[in-house]
């Protein structure tokens, strides 16, 4: 390292008051008002003595996501959520919000110790505490083991790549802003040194550092980091060692599968057998240390800009949002009012109430009504049909001879074989008799005068009751008009139907 290196050296680390190297962190914070975070102030052992903060909206997904959230240096978790606008996101979306924040006691910047092995190894200082965290918020709100998420910027990212490869088993993804990869730094001389200039290792050497971070053999997360060009912090290089380090992981090539533009910054894509993208980087063009913000792509505003919290165009909180598939869900529209009243009426099919209804507007002496069709031409010739056998034994039976007056039954009507039971028919048979009465219906084509009437009625109609009087051989009486109560009628096929 040259002179002027070292001198540019110390005069930053006199900057960072010799704490922990992330930039210039002396501004007093900014007041969130109206947060919609809460304290929780008991869920566990906390070894790392952190606090719990968490945001759950009324309206939540089926299956309710968890997306912890870590923020920078100089911070605390209301700070960055009125930044980063999640808690907005969590509103929106209907997922659940962990927010751990950092005490002075621990670190006077407020920094996440993402660099000392006490407080990265697993079961162990601030990893272990937010592990708790996430315990709890799993026990009091069913949270979907399968849909934990964890970002962070800065020093959160960095304790956000901790907790990956710490907990891989408990993460579906991951996201990281401005971050370092894990393993290169186990004191304070490690952290600037990787903070100012990441030598550049192995992808395989990278690898075996979270593989020995725990026993998981299994599916490793997937993750997306963002960095910006311009960032005298943290390194640019950084990230290209975090993403070197993931694919290794997941056994992908460091070149990338697809390179595009998203709101006009460079992106990188890795994805799986499965075609599902594990990992993915964006580049921020001449953007200095810091989470992006922008307008969405559904033209909302997640955050407010602020110390490291910078305008560039881009909506980082809602992209990683996206990329975790919390923002799939949309909220479902409310049920419309409706009144006490509407609660007693039971639930009835239109369609089951028809056949009901048109049995109750049927006249007793009409045939049932069938599909009209065309009638067909009846024979000349009358042809002699076998009497019809009652059967009791069914009870939509077909109907049966009436009885005459002096007690003897009446032979039963026939059908002619080759018809088709048809309203039509019988009314042409009854216009073949004389009648005061004009009938109403018209008859569909000419029937030859010689022809009886005969009984469409049919097999499966329910019986009509007829009044117990002589049945004339020759002509049938005339029949008057019924007068049908409308009201009465209606009345019974709400009754038949279960409306009433």
């Amino acid at each position: 390292m040259s002179l002027a290196e070292n001198v540019e050296y110390l005069r930053r680390l006199r900057e960072l008051n010799g704490i922990t190297g992330f930039a210039d962190f002396h501004r007093q914070s900014r007041p969130a008002p109206e947060c919609p975070l809460v304290e929780v102030e008991s869920f566990g052992s906390n070894p790392g003595r952190l606090k719990m903060f968490a945001h759950v909206p009324a309206q939540r997904q089926p299956l309710l996501p968890l997306v912890v959230v870590l923020h920078g240096c100089g911070q605390g978790a209301a700070d960055y959520d009125l930044g980063a606008g999640w808690s907005t996101l969590a509103k929106h979306f209907g997922f659940a919000l962990l927010m751990p924040e950092q005490q002075r006691i621990n670190n006077p910047q407020r920094c996440f110790n993402w660099f000392q092995s006490e407080d990265i190894t697993r079961g162990q200082g601030e990893v272990a505490s937010i592990r708790e965290m996430i315990a709890r918020m799993v026990a009091d709100y069913a949270i979907d083991a399968n849909r934990i998420f964890v970002t962070g910027l800065s020093a959160g990212g960095a304790m956000t790549m901790a907790m990956l490869a710490a907990h891989p088993e408990v993460f579906a993804a991951g996201a990281v802003i401005a971050g370092l990869p894990f393993g290169t730094a186990r004191n304070m001389r490690d952290a600037i040194l990787q903070m100012r200039m990441p030598p550049a290792r192995p992808a395989g050497e990278l690898g075996d550092l979270v593989r020995r971070a725990s026993s998981h053999r299994g599916k490793w997360p997937k993750l997306s980091v963002w960095h910006g060009t311009a960032d005298y912090t943290v390194h640019p290089d950084n990230a290209g060692e975090i993403v070197k380090q993931w694919l290794d992981l997941h056994h992908l090539p460091l070149a990338p599968m697809a390179a595009g533009e998203v709101n006009g910054y460079p992106h990188e894509q890795w994805w799986n057998a499965d075609g599902e993208t594990v990992v993915e980087s964006f580049t921020i063009s001449n953007m200095a240390h810091g989470t992006p913000i922008g307008v969405a792509a559904n033209d909302k505003r997640y955050g407010k800009a602020g110390p490291f919290l910078l305008e560039a165009g881009i909506s980082s909180s809602y992209l990683i949002a996206k990329f975790f598939g919390v923002t799939d869900w949309i909220r479902q529209p409310k049920p419309a009012a409706t009144s006490p009243s509407t609660k007693l009426i039971p639930e009835v099919s239109p369609i089951s109430a028809l056949p009901a209804l048109t049995k109750m507007l049927r006249r007793p002496d009409a045939p049932a009504a069938v599909e009209p069709t065309e009638a067909k031409p009846v024979p000349e010739t009358p042809v002699k049909a076998a009497p019809v056998k009652p059967t009791p034994a069914r009870p939509p039976a077909r109907a049966k001879g009436t009885r005459s007056a002096s007690g003897k039954a009446a032979k039963p009507k026939t059908e002619l074989p080759g018809s088709r039971p048809s309203a039509p028919v019988v009314a042409q048979a009854v216009a073949a008799k004389p009648a005061v009465t004009p009938v109403e219906i018209k008859p569909s084509a000419p029937r030859p005068s010689g022809a009886k009437a005969v009984d469409m009625t049919p097999a499966d109609a329910p019986p009509v009751l007829k009044p117990a009087t002589a049945v004339p051989t020759q002509a049938p009486p005339q029949k008057r008009r019924r007068v049908i109560d409308v009201a009465a009628v209606i009345e019974r096929a709400l009754q038949a139907a279960g409306l009433k």
